[in-house]
């Protein structure tokens, strides 16, 4: 692959819907939850077949950055973009654009986070060389995942018009953004055989995608101007935090890709892409029993239970062992200091639980 592409790992998040494994010193992206690596480092791995370390970025906030960091030491450094607080992803990929654009002008910018699970390595890193290809001539490009249910997790894609081939992948035209729907609108969408799965990672010339935030998101555009007159200077620390105090709080699907021009979709099929967003996602990456049950714990035992997730941390466990009985679709998760209890359909609302403990004060469980 050319010099000229570059990854952005957005690796900030908290994982709120994974408490009370993710936590605020520990968010899931720096979590061992397949096998001895961590999210954040298998991103890296499954990225550098296409691009070489130096030409992966990392964006994250301070506290997390030195740990990231020393998961993937082939990382360089100055490689680790610094959020000085959360603004949502448009910001985020606007300042990520400038700073790769100061480093290459002609560059493409693969954009991916650090919390998704691919099975098939090899054919997402075919699908970044497509992407790239197709961003080459002027494209925004998305990845989009062909639905295998109705899922109101997700947010979907509405693909239009036969776009071309690029290194033997099909692309399409895209019609529309939508937001997550309700579960009769999923069903619809995935009825129609119209769209995909928004997966969250798109591939665009760094000055594609900056002349849809000009246009879209002026006010943004005008901030990250002001840094990158800065960048390299003595003062660009100073001016981020000035200026990214001021910007508003935004995500780059609904600031800027439901809004965009010349936006295409290349479908994932057969990727075993998973969003890890959730409890019940585990269902999706984890080998489960004869009875559908996923069960990560040192001791357990399970008595007519069924379609169940019996999950404990190897360093709170200590010996303790877990017995479910008469358990149907049920998340179980034993943190030492922490039992999680809730229903499977019901685990998308556990960042309501982190919401709650900060306005009752029990901050130590966050």
């Amino acid at each position: 692959m050319a010099d000229n592409y570059f990854a952005v790992i957005m690796a900030g998040g908290g994982g709120t819907r994974l408490w009370p494994l993710s936590r605020r010193d520990r968010p899931k992206q720096m979590m061992k939850i397949f096998g001895n690596q961590t999210l954040f480092s298998i991103s890296v791995r499954r990225l550098q077949p296409v691009m070489t370390p130096d030409r992966i970025f990392v964006v994250t906030v301070e506290d997390q950055a030195k740990i990231l960091s020393s998961q993937v030491p082939s990382l360089p450094r100055t490689n680790f973009i610094l959020e000085p607080s959360p603004r949502g992803t448009a910001s985020v990929v606007g300042l990520a654009a400038i700073k790769l654009r100061k480093r290459n002008p002609d560059c493409v910018m693969a954009v991916v986070t650090a919390d998704h699970y691919i099975a098939d390595e090899a054919k997402f890193q075919e699908l970044l060389q497509a992407a790239c290809e197709l961003a080459l001539e002027g494209d925004l490009v998305t990845l989009g995942i062909t639905p295998r249910y109705p899922d109101a997790g997700y947010g979907y894609i509405h693909r239009g018009e036969r776009r071309g081939v690029f290194k033997g992948f099909e692309s399409f035209c895209v019609r529309a953004f939508k937001e997550k729907p309700d579960r009769a609108l999923a069903e619809e969408y995935v009825k129609s055989g119209e769209f995909a799965w928004n997966s969250g990672m798109f591939v665009w010339k760094v000055d594609s995608i900056l002349c849809e935030i000009e246009r879209q998101m002026p006010d943004l555009y005008r901030g990250l101007e002001e840094i990158d007159l800065a960048l390299g200077s003595a003062v660009e620390g100073e001016t981020i935090d000035r200026v990214w105090s001021k910007l508003e709080s935004q995500t780059v699907d609904f600031g800027i890709m439901e809004g965009a021009k010349n936006v295409s979709v290349i479908p994932a099929d057969d990727l075993g892409w998973c969003d890890v967003g959730g409890w019940a996602r585990m269902f999706e990456v984890k080998d489960q029993d004869k009875r559908g049950n996923v069960i990560q714990a040192e001791k357990s035992l399970l008595i007519d239970t069924e379609n169940s997730l019996i999950y404990q941390d190897e360093s709170a466990g200590a010996g303790r062992l877990i017995v479910a009985l008469g358990l149907e679709n049920m998340i179980v998760v034993d943190m030492g200091d922490v039992l999680l209890v809730c229903p499977k359909e019901q685990s998308e609302s556990v960042r309501r639980i982190v919401s709650l403990l900060q306005e009752e004060g029990l901050e130590e469980y966050l």
